[in-house]
């Protein structure tokens, strides 16, 4: 890849590959809430360095959100369904973060975490592709 943010995008990449590994532990160990927020911080990397590959740099998950489906989505650069984990994501994440009263269910834990696996993995694949 040559790129001008090339390291960054790496940097990115790695980050949301160990918090992916960690959502997996944590599930493992039945700590839901705490998989939950590690698995929306995964898609929150990719996304960035899916982001940095188009030179959008962002500083806010809303942000993230916003010009993700603004630079990737709305283009057709990635697909809808997308869109869609990254939102149910970061709702979940803010419910494992902040509701006390939150008690995920396992089979929803485990589905996060298969979805970002996807998410991820695809990200890695545009990044590629687009750095090519």
């Amino acid at each position: 890849m040559n790129h001008p943010c090339e390291e960054e995008i790496r940097q990115e990449i790695e980050r949301s590959k160990k918090s992916l590994a960690a959502a997996e532990t944590l599930f493992n160990e039945l700590l839901y809430e705490d998989a939950l927020s590690r698995s929306y911080y995964s898609i929150l990397h990719a996304a960035k360095a899916a982001l940095l590959i188009e030179n959008v740099v962002v500083s806010s998950h809303d942000a993230v959100k916003r010009l993700f489906g603004l630079h990737l989505i709305k283009t057709g650069k990635i697909d809808n369904r997308y869109s869609h984990i990254l939102r149910e994501e970061q709702d979940d994440r803010f419910l494992a973060d902040y509701d006390s009263a939150f008690s995920p269910e396992k089979e929803r834990v485990e589905k996060r975490i298969q979805d970002a696996d996807d998410f991820v993995n695809e990200m890695i694949k545009y990044i590629r592709i687009m750095g090519t």
